[in-house]
Formats: structure tokens, C-alpha cells, sequence
């Protein structure tokens, strides 16, 4: 399993397999966020299994499917307001963990500046400079 920490609140992963999900309730997640629809690719775990296996490990399930390249700034919101209610720390997965760093990193434009979401997002493995316009866009936003 590649976790890769974010910040205190949110690390994100590539997709996870249901015997992924004890790993990550033992190493402390409290809740887990999937980000890709299901069945977006053939061979997929279905959602249903990661979901049971998270409540069956005590983890909060949250369901904010968003399609790979066009993350729109409702999907942005629903985040963002998912990312300020939820217990902590969260996990969110996807194919890569890319969807997930962008959902974070333009939620985060509402809240930081955009060169402090940059570092941690190129520090956890993600390069975001291409999505700075977007972020400064994001900033003052709040759902």
C-alpha cells in the first residue's frame, strides 16, 4: 500500500484493495474517502467491498466519486466540506492519488497559500505547479 502523508489531517493513496483497509485502520485513519467511481476500470474492487471492510474496521466511509481530469468546483466543494467535518486523519484513494491531491490542494486554496500547498503536495510526491492559476482561483472560496 503506497500512503503518502499530505499533511496531519489527509494522506491519499493509488486504489486500495479490501485487504489494504485493516493496514490503514491500524496505522490509525479514522476515515476513508474514495474518490473514483466505481467500476471506472475493469478489474476494480467494488466500492461496496472497500466500504464494508471500512466499517467493519471502524472507519467513517465517504463516497465523493469524481471523474479523472475534470474536477469541477462542486466536486471541490463537496470536498471541502467533507475535509472540515470528518474525522481525522482521513485517507483518500483514486487510481493514483493524484485526484485526490487535487481535490485536497483546491480545497486548501480557500484556507493557505498556494505555494505552502504546492510544497506539501511536491512533498507526498505530487507536482501541482500547473494547477496554481486554479488554486489562486479557489482562494477566498468557501462552500
Amino acid at each position: 500500500m503506497d500512503i503518502r502523508r499530505i499533511d496531519e489531517t489527509i494522506s491519499v493513496a493509488p486504489q486500495l484493495s479490501v485487504n489494504d483497509i485493516a493496514e490503514a485502520a491500524e496505522l490509525g485513519f479514522k476515515t476513508l474517502v474514495a474518490n473514483r467511481p466505481d467500476r471506472e476500470e475493469a478489474g476494480q474492487p467494488p466500492m461496496a467491498d472497500i466500504e464494508a471492510a471500512a466499517r467493519e474496521h471502524g472507519m467513517e466511509w465517504v463516497y465523493l466519486p469524481v471523474e479523472s481530469g475534470n474536477i469541477l468546483d462542486n466536486d471541490v466543494d463537496r470536498f471541502d466540506a467533507m475535509i472540515r467535518t470528518a474525522e481525522k486523519p482521513v485517507l483518500a484513494f483514486c487510481r493514483s492519488g493524484t485526484r485526490c491531491t487535487v481535490l485536497w490542494a483546491l480545497s486548501s486554496a480557500r484556507y493557505e497559500p498556494v505555494q505552502d500547498i504546492v510544497t506539501k503536495a511536491r512533498s507526498a510526491g505530487y507536482d501541482l505547479n500547473g494547477l496554481a492559476p486554479r488554486m489562486v482561483q479557489q482562494a477566498g472560496k468557501q462552500s
